[in-house]
């Protein structure tokens, strides 16, 4: 006797089965979005259940918007950070989408207004450690919008991770490479936006124990909170060099690299001195070329971006969906840049 075939399950079954229309299963079967998670939910289990014979999506997949709130965007890093996150959004899935939020300054009550008013999924910012901003981010936790922080962390908020750079280690990393640098032992300038940002704060103080630790007669002779703000910072610095002509190097731990080196040029010091900086813009590529700038500590901000979404996608699940895992994980390296290393052509 010969077997009746069994019947063929088509997408109007599915329908009835979830109890919807045959143009919503359509939608969810071939992944084209626009459904609830409810739904999308249902008519794949009913699609599962009844054994329709398509290739179905491994699970629902939920647009994610992800606000990338950014402050002083004139600022050179931010605004390599804003052109990596461009670069990386045109090739990720369509079901996640970058937002970019810019803010002129980067005052605690700015940001913790520009968190509270996001209107998206997930929150990627750099921020100063501050109790607004704990308070802010705990807010988002609670309406279930993961945060990330990025070039500075907030420790102990309710930040979801942190895709930067170990900044104490940079730090430290300054300090040993300016104590093998210079002619001999002396004071050492160091300036930075604030110690209100978690990065440069990280940075001195790693900065200031390697000398304490490894290096007799080196000491900080003062600590510059210059905003990084270019006049601000150039005036500071020359008003320091003035009172100690015997500077042997400048740390500069924030991005006024270039009112460092209107300060250096201004020759008010009795010998020039090693100048450490930190990140790779067009301006430190010009200073290391040209001598005055000794060491750039860049810490990859296209690593940063990475990781951030990367963080935010396995807090949303995504990668059950087989997207392509986006590497690295884990801490970010720092890149360190002299003159013979300065790539060709500088993307940003």
């Amino acid at each position: 006797m010969v077997e009746r075939l069994a019947k063929r399950v088509t997408l109007a079954d599915v329908a009835r089965q979830a109890g919807v229309g045959t143009a919503t299963v359509d939608r969810v079967i071939n992944d084209r979005g626009n459904v609830s998670e409810e739904v999308s939910r249902r008519v794949l289990t009913a699609a599962r259940k009844l054994g329709l014979n398509r290739k179905l999506p491994a699970s629902h997949r939920r647009l994610v918007r992800i606000d990338v709130i950014l402050a002083r965007p004139d600022l050179p890093l931010i605004g390599r950070l804003g052109f990596e996150f461009r670069r990386l959004a045109s090739s990720l899935d369509r079901f996640i989408s970058i937002h970019r939020t810019v803010l002129e300054d980067e005052r605690p009550e700015t940001l913790a207004r520009a968190l509270a008013s996001t209107r998206g999924d997930a929150v990627v910012s750099y921020m100063p450690d501050h109790p607004l901003i704990h308070s802010a981010v705990q807010e988002l936790r609670r309406r279930g919008i993961p945060v990330v922080t990025v070039i500075s962390d907030v420790p102990g908020s309710a930040r979801i991770g942190y895709a930067g750079t170990n900044h104490y280690r940079a730090g430290r990393s300054a300090a040993y490479f300016v104590t093998r640098m210079t002619r001999g032992p002396g004071p050492v300038a160091i300036l930075c936006n604030k110690l209100s940002f978690q990065s440069h704060a990280e940075r001195i103080r790693g900065f200031s124990e390697y000398l304490q630790e490894f290096s007799l007669g080196w000491h900080v002779s003062e600590i510059i909170e210059g905003q990084d703000d270019r006049d601000r910072s150039e005036l500071a610095l020359c008003e320091s060099f003035k009172k100690k002509p015997d500077i042997m190097a400048v740390y500069n731990a924030g991005a006024a690299n270039i009112a460092v080196a209107r300060a250096i040029r201004a020759d008010l010091l009795s010998h020039r001195p090693v100048f450490v900086g930190h990140e790779l813009t067009h301006n430190t590529a010009a200073l290391l070329r040209e001598g005055l700038m000794s060491l750039a500590i860049d810490q990859s901000p296209e690593l940063q971006v990475r990781v951030a979404v990367n963080l935010i996608l396995r807090h949303f699940e995504f990668f059950a969906a087989s997207l392509t895992v986006l590497q690295p994980e884990g801490e970010v390296p720092i890149v360190l840049y002299g003159p013979e290393n300065i790539p060709d052509q500088l993307p940003f």
